[in-house]
């Protein structure tokens, strides 16, 4: 079968051209006469994207970060809302144990450096942040049993420009860091660690904007800065803001016609002298209460310039940037919504939806490592099998939001566990769970559920058979109530069980008695 007898077969002409370029522009439409549609002679045909390698130019960016505002808040907002509520512990340590850790978190400054490792690599495209352990050589894998109490000592941030990643000594191990740099090495000039090489399972990386795989190499395996994208948006609503700036000048200008000026600027003497003190004394005494004195055939004239439309000039290339950040223009720009009843309540929710996410696709897994190295440095053993943490939200409720959230859920437990639906140590899970948004119930401890496991099923309430039905008081005491029979009933069930239903709720009441 030769290549037309194929094409025939595939439902294309027999005459249509082997190179397959005949069908490649039936996608849009063309009209070479009038001159129309991509590919014929208009303006449009000639529109193209090329590189702007903006984020290899590190004065550049610093100059930028520096002096601009906007690519200041570019930068700086998503990294500070990634680390500003910090975490909750949701594992099995103990409440005295987490605030430990909690407070060396703090002594140590760790989220200022996570933030300010997330920051440099949005504006450079790359850093990393070197777990330091006393003791340890740097150039060697960690191991976190290895680890003794208080050897960890904090992180430091060292940007893209002052490590270089060793390009052919890559991770070979399977994993999510196989084809990674194995090793970064400090530069002598550092302002730490010079000239020293950190193995990179002691460096948590914070990148930029992903890149393909031929860019990423041509980064040395670094990624972009979040300002490369929207520079030429950037230019376009600084030049506009400036040049409105410079329009403020020209609100106002006033023309002063004199007959025969260019002959006296000619002459010169004490012709154009006297014309210099007659605009000085015009300019003296011209006032709101003054006159203008001029001759008779000079012409005085003032013109106003408008502005109108230029504010939602600077409204348009604000919301580029914002799209293209994924800001909203109430956080970018403290910006108030516009419209009726906007609050711009959906779009502050929707963006920290997408902080969110950047949390957990690029602080969960280098914070994880960090911690287990934290908790044997302040407690000196190793974390549990079931440790985690969650990212505090950032839509925080109010303390009137948070009490009513929390009595409605306790509520709502205590009354499930009342009913026998659930057991005692589900409801005590269930509380716990809660404490991320309320803040309520977060010190229940694994040892109290465990307890609470050990509880006998509550009994069902069952008749008494030996009473009498013409006289059921006839077992009552003194004052009128029935007596509880201490012995056994037929199928070993006890008449009464006082601590069926209810022991949650009384369990509660103690707690809050013993704080």
């Amino acid at each position: 079968m030769n290549a037309k007898q194929r094409r025939a077969q595939r439902g294309q002409p027999a005459n249509a051209p082997a190179s397959g370029k005949a069908w490649a522009s039936k996608d849009s439409f063309q009209n070479f006469a009038a001159r129309v549609g991509l590919g014929t002679a208009n303006q449009g045909a000639q529109g193209g994207y090329g590189f702007d390698f903006i984020s290899r130019n590190r004065v550049e960016m610093e100059a930028a970060y520096r002096s601009s505002w906007i690519c200041g808040m570019a930068v700086d907002c998503v990294a500070e809302d990634m680390t500003r509520a910090g975490i909750t512990i949701q594992s099995g340590v103990d409440p005295e144990d987490t605030e430990k850790l909690e407070r060396e978190l703090v002594r140590l400054r760790i989220w200022d450096e996570l933030c300010d490792n997330l920051k440099w690599g949005r504006l450079y495209g790359g850093s990393i942040a070197v777990m330091l352990v006393d003791g340890q050589k740097l150039d060697t894998p960690l191991r976190s049993d290895t680890v003794n109490k208080g050897q960890f000592k904090g992180l430091l941030v060292l940007d893209r420009w002052c490590v270089q990643p060793s390009l052919n000594d890559l991770v070979t191990d399977f994993g999510p860091e196989m084809g990674q740099p194995k090793f970064y090495d400090v530069l002598v000039d550092s302002r730490a660690l010079g000239g020293q090489r950190i193995h990179h399972s002691r460096v948590i990386r914070a990148d930029g904007i992903e890149l393909p795989h031929w860019q990423r190499i041509s980064e040395n395996l670094w990624s972009q800065s979040v300002l490369e994208r929207l520079w030429d948006r950037l230019i376009a609503f600084d030049s506009t803001t400036d040049g409105a700036a410079q329009l403020v000048f020209k609100a106002h200008l006033r023309t002063y016609k004199v007959e025969g000026l260019r002959d006296i600027i000619a002459v010169g003497g004490k012709a154009f002298e006297g014309l210099v003190k007659q605009i000085d004394m015009i300019r003296q005494y011209q006032s709101n209460e003054g006159l203008t004195l001029m001759d008779a055939k000079d012409t005085f004239e003032a013109h106003s310039y408008t502005f109108s439309g230029l504010d939602n000039v600077l409204l348009q290339f604000g919301q580029q940037i914002s799209g293209a950040l994924q800001i909203p223009l109430v956080r970018l720009f403290g910006q108030s919504p516009a419209g009726l009843n906007s609050t711009g309540e959906s779009d502050i929710r929707n963006y920290y939806d997408k902080v969110a996410q950047q949390q957990d696709r690029k602080l969960r897994t280098g914070l994880l490592r960090l911690l287990t190295i934290l908790h044997r440095s302040v407690l000196g053993k190793d974390v549990d099998e079931g440790f985690t943490f969650e990212f505090r939200p950032l839509w925080q409720l109010s303390d009137v939001e948070k009490a009513t959230v929390a009595n409605s859920i306790t509520a709502s437990v205590v009354a499930a566990e009342g009913a026998g639906i659930v057991d005692r140590k589900t409801a005590l899970q269930e509380l716990r769970h809660s404490a991320q948004i309320t803040g309520v119930w977060g010190h229940i401890t694994d040892e109290q559920i465990d307890e609470a496991e050990n509880d006998l099923p509550p009994a069902i309430e069952v008749d008494d058979p030996n009473a009498d039905p013409a006289n059921p008081d006839a077992d009552a005491g003194p004052n009128g109530q029935q007596e509880e029979s201490s012995k056994p009933q037929k199928g070993g069930a006890s008449v009464r069980d006082s601590a069926a239903p209810g022991r949650l709720a009384s369990w509660l009441n103690r707690r809050r008695l013993r704080t």
